[in-house]
């Protein structure tokens, strides 16, 4: 559960339609940012370098196999916050369930032997900073496009 932030994008149509906005475009926001989280995280792993805990512990028996790559960020824990935060941007009153979700996903790489829990604090800081910049960047695109509709509606200086 949780690859490629599909969870989110998923649950994106459901929350729009709750929040009676355009479930099109709550589905695309939410999309990138959890798939700006998913690739910057690949990014940092790739920087990092950091072997996952079962390649370093002997006694490590991960539950679940086929996990490749570096260990450091979580990926599905800055998918999972990216997608908390776009989706409590629509709906609010979602927060405590979306950071719930978020949160499960996230304990479960722990718990499934494939991260250890300074990559999901670090998974889930990288995925909250990037759907709170999104978040900002959408407030800044509505604030300027509301400006500039109020001033076209303005008699002209002259």
């Amino acid at each position: 559960m949780g690859y490629f932030g599909l969870v989110w994008i998923a649950l994106a149509p459901l929350v729009a339609r709750l929040a009676r906005r355009n479930a099109i475009f709550a589905t695309a926001f939410t999309a990138a940012c959890v798939w700006s989280a998913d690739l910057i995280a690949l990014g940092l792993k790739a920087a990092t370098g950091r072997p996952r805990p079962f390649e370093t512990i002997p006694q490590a028996d991960p539950l679940i196999g086929a996990t490749v790559g570096q260990s450091m960020p979580s990926g599905h824990a800055a998918t999972s916050f990216a997608g908390a935060v776009a989706l409590t941007y629509f709906l609010p009153r979602s927060a405590p369930y979306v950071f719930l979700l978020a949160v499960a996903i996230a304990f479960s790489r722990i718990y499934v032997g494939v991260h250890y829990p300074s990559d999901v604090v670090a998974g889930a800081a990288l995925g909250a900073a990037v759907g709170l910049a999104g978040v900002g960047l959408l407030r800044l695109l509505r604030r300027t496009s509301g400006d500039r509709r109020r001033s076209e509606g303005a008699p002209r200086a002259g």
